[in-house]
């Protein structure tokens, strides 16, 4: 029997007598996947099963489905089919950018230029690069988390051969002025690749219009199936491989095609596209709703990152006097799913990268949560949190009587 993750099943509670035994608020880690897009995959695992390589009808059903897809994630950000590669997520396909530059266009120089806040997959990908002789330089932010670029027209040299920096941050949710940096980019003659993990269909995003070269995406991010995502390659930046093997991708990403995998992707971008401006309205009121919750509930909390210029469904905190961790594991016995940062490091003993390069004190940070909601989260859900939020951090804090 499948589980119904969306059935709210109650529980008695004297101050809220109707909850729900799960409040999903970890959104920006992973999504549930939506059942039409199961809906839509179950048939390439059952009857259309055929290898998109093979010359048979079967195998070319397959890859029909591929190419429509295809042809959805273009028009989804306004580009052109043959400009969209699958991979296996988002960190390939940052890799897979910032490799593929660094290999095809390393006759020219050896500079890139990111930020101090990117995911791993960028910042692991780029101390692989300085390991092989890349010069990289790390743009500092402000106390919102913003990029300065003046800074970074400061550090374009000669030698810069890509700039990376990411569309929205996967912690503490600030939007970054990627028009503004594909522009200067464009300006210097410098391919801008953006890790849009976090922001493709979240807010809107149009690669001809902000300049954008190369566009890194994750299905499982906004309600598709986990281990697909998409680079986006400019025709006219066309990169290396990164998997060698096979013809598949356009000789480009050698493997057989999870076509299940991108056909479930094509529906979520179909279902996101579709309720986007509706979806972004929603959340951004359920969010400041939140916030506005906890700062005037939680004492000696404090709100990282921009107030405005944020993801829609995102609210990240630190909390004086207390480790995250603990007020995690304290939330889940009451039935709340939050994090304390980046699903990918969760595991990290020390301080969020990002929240240190805001200049945010160690002991501080050691009390973060990430609190990412999204359109079916009810406010009474958010009343709920925040009351045992507030509880549990009073224990922490050994004000609890």
């Amino acid at each position: 029997m499948k589980e119904d993750w969306n059935h709210l099943i109650n529980r008695n509670d004297n101050d809220n007598p109707v909850v729900p035994r799960l409040i999903y608020l970890d959104n920006a880690a992973t999504t549930p996947t939506s059942p039409e897009v199961i809906e839509a995959m179950l048939p390439f695992y059952e009857n259309r099963y055929g290898n998109p390589s093979a010359t048979y009808d079967l195998g070319q059903k397959s890859k029909n489905a591929i190419e429509e897809v295809r042809e959805l994630i273009a028009d989804a950000i306004g580009a052109m089919p043959r400009e969209i590669y699958f991979t296996a997520g988002g960190s390939e396909s940052d890799n897979w950018a910032l490799r593929g530059v660094a290999e095809g266009l390393g006759f020219r120089g050896n500079h890139i230029i990111t930020s101090k806040i990117e995911h791993h997959a960028i910042l692991r990908t780029c101390e692989y690069l300085e390991q092989n002789g890349y010069d990289i330089t790390y743009l500092d932010v402000d106390e919102w988390g913003m990029v300065s670029l003046e800074q970074l027209r400061r550090s374009i040299r000669p030698d810069t051969i890509l700039i990376s920096v990411m569309a929205a941050n996967n912690e503490m949710g600030t939007i970054q002025p990627i028009t503004r940096i594909g522009a200067i980019a464009r300006h210097y003659g410098i391919p801008f690749h953006t890790d849009a993990v976090q922001a493709f269909a979240q807010i809107p995003i149009q690669v001809k219009l902000q300049n954008i070269d190369m566009l890194s995406a994750s299905a499982h991010k906004f309600r598709g199936p986990k281990g697909v995502g998409f680079l986006y390659v400019r025709e006219n930046k066309r990169i290396p491989p990164l998997i060698h093997g096979g013809g598949q991708e356009r000789h480009v990403r050698a493997g057989t095609e999870n076509v299940p995998g991108i056909v479930g992707m094509g529906k979520a971008v179909e279902l996101a596209m579709k309720s986007l401006q509706q979806r972004m309205t929603k959340e951004s009121s359920l969010r400041d709703y939140l916030i506005n919750q906890i700062l005037n509930t939680i004492p000696d909390c404090r709100l990282n990152g921009s107030r405005n210029n944020r993801l829609p469904n995102n609210a990240d905190f630190c909390f004086a006097g207390i480790e995250g961790g603990n007020l995690l594991v304290m939330l889940d016995a009451d039935g709340i799913c939050a994090s304390a940062g980046s699903a990918c490091s969760s595991g990290d003993a020390k301080p969020s990268h990002v929240l240190t390069a805001m200049g945010i004190p160690e002991e501080l940070c050691r009390g973060a949560i990430r609190l990412t909601l999204n359109e079916t989260i009810t406010k009474e859900q958010i009343d709920f949190t925040v009351k045992k939020m507030a509880e549990n951090i009073s224990i922490l804090r050994g004000e609890a009587s």
